[in-house]
């Protein structure tokens, strides 16, 4: 009688665990965890062409746009992209308002230094300086004693900067791109200063009077996603893992390709 007992206990948990396998349930060593559910909050510039900026019909779009997505997309989280203006969205950040930041923003020691922790370089670019379309400006030699306008806080305005003792020039800051290139088109200012690719796509199609002079560009540098806590370290590994994906996968070329050509 007691092996019979035995025998039925024993059938039974056999019969149980069938049941369960095709039920498709999983030991729970094996399972997935689940997802945290959050969603991460991502400051971003508001006209910063080709990288964001707002399109004919109203929609949100560039290269930090759809390198965002796809990066997302392939790490599989979900984040709102909150378009506040460069000055503002720093201050979003190291208020722990927002998780992170992507708006062509150079990687720099000193930005570093100031507490900004930055991903893999994502795009190099150099910066310029622009004049007007009609100008007899040819470099820095012909800015002495004049103004020039740059972008608070961005590596256009620190070039300028470097240059500014050298030269002789005056800076005049201001607070987002479209106003100071309509500075130097309306002749408040002789020059402005900004990175090659943001500057060439904002003539081309913009159709501003202005023009790019080449010999003007510095050495350049790498853009970088930026978190401003350590706690938001996870959305930085995020980040590198997924970049990595889509520069392999072809995703990223094909991106760039899209707004550069």
């Amino acid at each position: 009688m007691k092996i019979m007992k035995k025998l039925f206990a024993l059938l039974f948990a056999v019969v149980m665990v069938l049941s369960l396998v095709a039920c498709g349930a999983k030991p729970a060593e094996t399972q997935a965890p689940a997802a945290s559910g959050k969603k991460w909050n991502i400051a971003t510039d508001t006209v910063f062409k080709p990288f964001e900026y707002t399109d004919a019909s109203g929609n949100f779009v560039g290269i930090d746009v759809d390198i965002l997505a796809a990066i997302a997309a392939d790490q599989g989280f979900d984040y709102e992209l909150n378009s506040l203006g460069w000055d503002a969205a720093i201050a979003a950040c190291q208020a722990h308002q927002a998780d992170g930041m992507i708006a062509g923003a150079s990687i720099t020691d000193e930005r570093k230094a100031s507490g900004w922790i930055f991903s893999d370089g994502y795009y190099n670019a150099t910066q310029s300086m622009t004049v007007a379309a009609d100008s007899d400006i040819t470099g820095f030699d012909d800015l002495k004693g004049k103004d020039v306008a740059v972008k608070t806080g961005t590596q256009g305005a620190s070039y300028a900067e470097s240059l500014k003792d050298q030269y002789g020039f005056n800076i005049v800051y201001f607070e987002d791109s479209p106003t100071m290139y309509q500075a130097v088109v309306g002749g408040q200012c002789v020059a402005c200063f900004e990175d090659t690719p943001i500057m060439q796509a904002s003539i081309k199609d913009g159709g501003m009077a202005l023009k790019v002079l080449e010999a003007t560009a510095n050495a350049g540098g790498d853009y970088g996603f930026a978190i401003f806590d350590s706690a938001n370290q996870e959305l930085l590994d995020m980040f590198n893992a997924g970049l990595a994906n889509i520069k392999a996968n072809g995703t990223y070329d094909k991106i760039l390709a899209k707004y550069l050509g």
